[in-house]
C-alpha cells in the first residue's frame, strides 16, 4: 500500500502540537495592518486550537506531520 501524502496546502496552515492537537492561524493578519489597532493585531497573533469536528479530517490530510 502506498504512503499517505501530506496535503501541501495544509502544511503551512496548520500545526500539530506534541499532544496531537491541531493549531490553526487566524485570518486578517496578513496585510492592511496599518488600519488595525495594536490590540487587534495582538489578538490575531495567537493560534487557537481547531474545533473538534474538523480535527479527524485535518489529521488525515496532515498524515506525514504527526
Amino acid at each position: 500500500m502506498p504512503k499517505m501524502k501530506t496535503h501541501s496546502s495544509l502544511k503551512d496552515r496548520f500545526k500539530i502540537t506534541g499532544t496531537g492537537k491541531v493549531k490553526r492561524y487566524k485570518a486578517y493578519k496578513n496585510h492592511l495592518l496599518y488600519g488595525k489597532s495594536g490590540r487587534q493585531k495582538r489578538v490575531l497573533s495567537n493560534q487557537p486550537l481547531t474545533s473538534k469536528g474538523d480535527v479527524a479530517r485535518l489529521k488525515q490530510g496532515l498524515a506525514q506531520l504527526r
